[in-house]
């Protein structure tokens, strides 16, 4: 069993405060991930889970074990760090059985878990190398491979793969994540990198200045972010967001910005009424159309624009479009080569509002 859970936690140093009322609960068998810009404290967290750092204030607790005065030997979990933090002068079979032997695990018992992890790892023929002779992702498995052979309640990965190549990258995250499925045991990853955590996460801890800012399954954190911050770092490319504010003059509801005041939708205008608002849409959720009239239609938000830049990668387009509301990111498909004038359109179950 390996149910994690945060209450209150709260770190300071001196008058600096890494985390602040952290609370968070990780179901057994969940692959959470923590998430965030650096500095805003995800590190100082998995530190304190694993009893490198005491929380000033708050509990930390394992399947309803309070951990906060633990030792680290003491807390049944097992961390991956970033540098991997492997002694050079061991071979891979020392590196992985060191905590086994420290614990006095008797060497029959030690030899078959390194072998059997050394296997599932793909680096059994490795075992009497070291890690000098390693390649950064045979490296990266030993690591890996040093905590699994614990057979810990729960996994901590401090950016286990910042380290690698962009390709070595997307191959150890599928890894990293069928391993931790198929031991079924409870992992706590923490990244700068938000493709990381939508691509490995069950649950995604979202974290800025300290505290936490939303907790959800990826969808919901894609597609309902809980405010600005959460939708403007989740996402690739982020969020376009339009700076204004909304008013109805004869009936009609419009939004102004800075430069240009453009008629919208009744939906948005009467389900957030008048004021100063923000309005935040997915690249891919524009529609770039190239010398159309103005549409009429009741459900589209429209904003005129200029295509400033056309990016081709791969299976889809990247446009950047200059308005009067700042420079606009769009997704397209590779065959829409839109340039000069264009009209940029959006559905409005599409827009998202934040009054922030």
């Amino acid at each position: 069993m390996g149910r994690l859970t945060l209450k209150n936690v709260t770190k300071r140093f001196g008058d600096v405060a890494a985390a602040t009322n952290v609370t968070v609960e990780i179901p057994d068998g969940e692959f959470a991930v923590i998430v965030g810009p650096s500095g805003c404290g995800k590190t100082t967290l998995l530190r304190m889970v694993a009893g490198l750092e005491r929380p000033t204030v708050g509990t930390i607790a394992l399947d309803g074990r309070v951990l906060n005065a633990l030792p680290p030997r003491e807390r049944n979990v097992a961390m991956v760090f970033q540098d991997y933090a492997l002694y050079p002068h061991m071979t891979v079979f020392g590196n992985m059985a060191f905590g086994l032997e420290a614990r006095k695990m008797p060497k029959a018992e030690i030899c078959d878990r390194v072998e059997r992890v050394g296997a599932m790892l793909g680096i059994g023929a490795l075992l009497r190398r070291r890690p000098g002779e390693l390649s950064g992702g045979q490296r990266q498995r030993v690591a890996m491979g040093r905590a699994i052979v614990r057979e810990p309640a729960l996994f901590l990965f401090d950016e286990p793969l910042s380290n690698l190549d962009a390709k070595l990258r997307v191959q150890m995250r599928g890894e990293i994540r069928r391993l931790c499925k198929d031991l079924g045991t409870t992992a706590l990853y923490v990244t700068h990198d938000q493709v990381e955590a939508m691509t490995m996460a069950d649950r995604i801890v979202v974290m800025n200045e300290g505290r936490v800012r939303q907790v959800g399954t990826p969808e919901e954190v894609y597609n309902r972010p809980a405010d600005r911050f959460v939708a403007g770092f989740i996402g690739s490319p982020p969020m376009n967001f339009l700076e204004g504010s909304i008013a109805r003059t004869g009936g009609r509801w419009t939004f102004a910005g800075e430069k240009a005041t453009v008629p919208i939708p009744a939906q948005l205008g009467e389900a957030n009424g008048e004021g100063p608002a923000c309005f935040g849409i997915r690249p891919e959720a524009f529609q770039a159309v190239s010398g159309a009239a103005a549409s009429e239609a009741p459900e589209l938000l429209e904003i005129p624009g200029k295509v400033s830049l056309s990016e081709l990668i791969g299976r889809e387009r990247l446009l950047t479009v200059e308005t009067a509301f700042g420079a606009m990111k769009v997704v397209v498909s590779p065959e829409e080569d839109t340039a000069g004038e264009t009209r940029l359109r959006a559905a409005v179950e599409t827009v998202h509002m934040f009054r922030e």
